[in-house]
């Protein structure tokens, strides 16, 4: 896939970027060689490799989703300015 003229100067104003006639040539190079080695990386084998998320292989941790209160619910509105038993009290907002 070639880039001409025209896309760059189109590429430019979708990106919001101000080009210069002078720079659409240079900046035609720079993106015809970025789509090359695009094309040259599907050219690589992949099939047997497995999809991965680090360079270094991991075991997510992983655990129960269970639903607490956190066993602590009188810390949690200690600093709460106006509270009753474990509820946070809020103004009112809306008629």
């Amino acid at each position: 896939m070639s880039v001409d003229a025209a896309t760059v100067r189109r590429i430019a104003h979708l990106a919001r970027i101000a080009v210069q006639d002078d720079e659409i040539e240079h900046l035609r190079g720079e993106l015809n060689a970025m789509l090359a080695f695009v094309e040259q990386l599907s050219e690589v084998d992949v099939s047997g490799v497995e999809p991965m998320t680090s360079v270094t292989p991991m075991v997510m941790k992983q655990r129960d989703d269970v639903v607490t209160d956190g066993g602590i619910p009188d810390l949690v509105v200690a600093n709460a300015p106006a509270r009753e038993d474990h509820f946070f009290l809020v103004p009112k907002v809306v008629e």
